[in-house]
């Protein structure tokens, strides 16, 4: 049986400790954040865990 090659991306993303989530959210919602984050030139997914990590914060 052949191994399944991993992507070197793949390898640095488990050694930082990154996933993939998929999570469902209104359209409208979703492509305003995308346009905002664009327009100041913020990673969409650097912002989400900002956002993550202050809900938590502040719910603990």
């Amino acid at each position: 049986m052949e191994d399944k090659k991993i992507r070197p991306q793949d390898r640095w993303d488990a050694k930082a400790g990154m996933s993939a989530k998929t999570y469902k959210v209104k359209t409208e919602v979703a492509d305003r954040f995308k346009a905002l984050c664009n327009e100041r030139g913020i990673a969409i997914g650097i912002k989400l865990t900002e956002l993550m990590q202050q809900f938590i914060n502040e719910n603990e």
